[in-house]
């Protein structure tokens, strides 16, 4: 099984926020640092602390400390049904189960967050006899949640190609936008972050590799689409799927 790992990205920081990536082990600070009190994940509002919190990556989960004696950290789920979790003043190393999530610090006036990304969970294979669970799990070559935003974005991506095969069209930010603006839940999808999907698709999802004779955003795009359809990991059944 190759490295699982997770991904954090803070909100509403710049047009491509900076994503730091933790394999399985590793982990990182997020506050709002200071020269005596630095941090991996800097998050840039005076309510938040020097030193809020700490995030360890396990396999497809992670581990939530926090470091505040006043503040209840609030966990979301943001493609779920609601769900949420706390994690009260000093708990260390709570587990999250969430595969995406949304990290909500409390502050005058509102929240503070950050958002992270997860591989998606491992599941035993049924099929196989009984003798045979207490092995590994079977893990797929491409793990992908269709109902998660990601996989939305894909097959927008998709979409050109899928409804003309001889199409060579790769849809750019903003017409991924618009096209997902009809979709309920998508209407206030940002430019940061279509990118950092594009991005987790590539980086944790699909692996692409890195073309360095040419611009990210056309390899990073042109490569989804074509690992896309070559596996049939989007096909015209998901067309479906932007359609509100």
């Amino acid at each position: 099984m190759g490295v699982r790992t997770i991904l954090l990205q803070a909100e509403g920081v710049g047009p491509e926020p900076a994503v730091l990536e933790l394999s399985p082990g590793q982990e990182a600070t997020f506050g709002r640092s200071s020269a005596s009190a630095p941090v991996d994940l800097v998050l840039d509002h005076p309510g938040v602390s020097r030193r809020a919190g700490v995030i360890r990556a396990v396999e497809d989960y992670w581990l939530l400390t926090n470091l505040s004696r006043t503040s209840t950290l609030v966990v979301e789920n943001p493609e779920g049904g609601g769900e949420f979790l706390k994690v009260t003043p000093l708990r260390a190393e709570a587990p999250v189960p969430f595969e995406f999530a949304r990290v909500v610090i409390p502050v005058a006036g509102g929240s503070c967050s950050f958002l992270v990304f997860a591989p998606q969970h491992s599941f035993l294979d049924l099929d196989l006899p009984d003798t045979a669970l207490a092995g590994e799990p079977t893990v797929s070559a491409f793990s992908l949640d269709q109902s998660a935003k990601y996989f939305l974005v894909l097959v927008a991506l998709c979409e050109p190609r899928l409804r003309d095969g001889s199409s060579a069209v790769i849809p750019t930010v903003p017409e991924v936008i618009e096209r997902l603006s009809g979709v309920p839940g998508y209407a206030d999808l940002s430019r940061a972050a279509v990118n950092f999907h594009i991005d987790y698709l590539a980086r944790t999802k699909l692996r692409v590799k890195p073309m360095p004779s040419t611009r990210k955003a056309d390899w990073q795009r042109g490569a989804l689409i074509s690992i896309a359809l070559r596996f049939d990991l989007v096909t015209d059944e998901h067309l479906k799927l932007l359609d509100p």
